[in-house]
């Protein structure tokens, strides 16, 4: 599920670029899910 939001954040924002649509919102978003990635990478979620 985090992988499919980090790729389709990576394509909105590349398809952000090219064609100059939703300006900072797009870079925004793009933060926010490498935070949420950085912090689930460091506090590793434990399978059950």
């Amino acid at each position: 599920m985090l992988w499919t939001i980090i790729g389709l954040l990576l394509l909105f924002w590349i398809l952000g670029l090219v064609f100059e649509i939703a300006g900072g919102l797009v870079h925004i978003l793009l933060v926010i899910a490498l935070l949420v990635f950085i912090y689930n990478m460091i506090t590793g979620r434990k399978k059950t």
